[in-house]
């Protein structure tokens, strides 16, 4: 029977390794994975994952098993979180930013024999007890450890169907936590199959499209559009590392039709002299996640970019997922916009009863792409979970924010970053936005520092307008005056560039480490 990826895509589960199969077989010579160093075609795309997820098999893998990767983003990356998946186990992407000691905990949490790794993250796990692991070389081979190409298995061998089924995991993400243990984010190939298959009607499926990423591969941020790009038989370009000029090169050269930033990576691009002189006119589609993205950097980008831009509100346990096509509602550049197709989203309070639509309270929420569970650890899926009366599990988003009347949803700010003081609860978001309307100020942080008196106080920590020279004290004059009491900063402080993640996120607990440190100098 001919396969017809239209129709498997159509379909309420499938196999994401045998749309691989089927591009390599129907599109042999089209581009399918570029780093900027390496190139491969679909063909040889195909070949290549079916040699090394045989080799998997031959190692010993078995059905549901970790393959661990580490190192930065590439086209080998990118075929080992393929493999992984064709040979019936599932892809553990490593978080490069995290200490060696995570790393080494995660390792032993993931299961995995095998790790997938280049020169530069080898060299950081030296001297950590590491468990047995096959090492592989995502770059060069070292004396112990072969190259993906010395590794493989040979031309023309191909794995065992290992009949793996929806509740199956495909992937483990492990979460940006800046101390202790991150958590494993456990994916099932159904959710990812529902995620992936998302069908013309999300701006996939094109003939011709071409993605272009930047930021990394371990994140599901990245994963949005990797995954949707591949099975429906596109061509994924890849940046190891964002540069808004080189960026701009390939998205012109190439001719880019769509693209996943984040709002950090927008601000850069958007400041970026040259930008206007690039033809960007292939863009159909731009997506953004990952963090907080301003009303006033949406219509920039919408006004001077071509094609759609769509923010993706949600998280990589899954639960709520909002879409803001900020083209089509330039009124609601202030919201993530509406829950996606099979989403829903209401409000708990602190003791998690349901509220009234419209009530402020903490996002919660399910959809078709959940997590099943976070890895060896089912008391924190339960933390992270809000059952109904009918026993159906819905995800807390650990989100403050509330659903207007039109259905749009509107965040006040992350439950753990609200600060309470002197009884009262204060959302960083709101002191943000008076501290944004100082024409001296770039960004703006506001974090919950103890307090003898109060128990919490806020402290804000601003950088400067390109140009601008700061006089903190008369900032924190001129905001404080617009501030409630109870509201009011009791310091402010300077800074040359927000602490950030790999993927734009902002590190307040730096931004706490750093205010301790200035109190104390104090």
């Amino acid at each position: 029977m001919t396969f017809d990826p239209q129709a498997e895509l159509e379909k309420p589960f499938g196999s994401y390794p045998d749309l691989i199969a089927h591009w390599g077989q129907d599109r042999p010579g089209r581009v399918a994975l570029d780093d900027g160093r390496e190139r491969l075609t679909w063909g040889e795309v195909s070949a290549l994952v079916d040699r090394m997820a045989a080799q998997m098999q031959r190692d010993g893998l078995r059905k549901g098993q970790a393959v661990a990767i580490l190192g930065t983003t590439s086209v080998r990356y990118a075929l080992a979180y393929l493999a992984a998946v064709r040979a019936g186990g599932c892809a553990a992407p490593l978080t490069t930013s995290a200490a060696p000691g995570q790393l080494e905990a995660m390792l032993r949490d993931s299961g995995a024999m095998h790790l997938f790794i280049d020169a530069p993250k080898r060299a950081d796990l030296a001297g950590e007890d590491l468990p047995p692991l096959k090492t592989i070389m995502l770059d060069a081979p070292l004396p112990d450890a072969p190259d993906i190409y010395g590794w493989m298995a040979e031309e023309g061998a191909t794995p065992a169907d290992l009949g793996c089924t929806a509740s199956d995991p495909f992937n483990i993400i492990y979460s940006s936590g800046t101390t202790g243990t991150p958590k494993g984010i456990v994916h099932s190939r159904g959710m990812r199959w529902k995620h992936a298959a998302v069908g013309p009607n999300a701006g996939y499926g094109e003939p011709e499209q071409k993605s272009l990423i930047s930021t990394p591969l371990y994140s599901n941020t990245t994963l949005a559009l990797v995954m949707p790009t591949l099975a429906y038989g596109g061509s994924l370009y890849m940046m190891p590392k964002f540069d808004a000029a080189r960026y701009l090169d390939i998205a012109a050269g190439e001719r880019i039709t769509h693209t996943m930033l984040v709002p950090v990576q927008y601000k850069r691009l958007m400041e970026f002299d040259a930008f206007d002189s690039f033809d960007l006119s292939s863009f159909q589609i731009k997506y953004c996640t990952s963090a907080p993205f301003s009303a006033a950097l949406k219509a920039e980008v919408v006004r001077r970019w071509p094609g759609a831009l769509i923010e993706i509100y949600s998280m990589t346990e899954g639960g709520v997922v909002c879409l803001l096509h900020a083209h089509k509602y330039p009124d609601k550049l202030h919201t993530v916009g509406q829950p996606a197709p099979g989403s829903e989203v209401f409000t708990i309070d602190e003791e998690g009863n349901r509220l009234p639509p419209g009530s402020i309270g903490e996002l919660v929420g399910r959809s078709p792409t959940m997590m099943s569970g976070y890895q060896n650890q089912p008391e924190k899926t339960q933390e992270a979970s809000w059952y109904d009366e009918d026993g159906g599990r819905w995800q807390r988003m650990g989100d403050i924010g509330r659903v207007d009347e039109d259905g749009f949803v509107e965040l006040v700010g992350r439950a753990k970053d609200m600060i309470i003081s002197g009884g009262f609860n204060i959302y960083p978001v709101d002191l943000e936005a008076v501290l944004l309307q100082h024409p001296d100020v770039e960004e703006a942080a506001v974090i919950g520092m103890p307090s003898e008196q109060w128990g919490e106080t806020p402290v804000g920590f601003v950088t400067p307008a390109k140009g601008a020279t700061l006089d903190s004290a008369a900032v924190l004059a001129a905001t404080n005056a617009q501030l409630g009491k109870t509201q009011r900063l009791s310091a402010l402080y300077e800074i040359a560039e927000m602490p950030r993640s790999h993927i734009g996120k902002l590190l307040k607990t730096d931004l706490r480490d750093l205010a301790a440190e200035k109190q104390h100098a104090s």
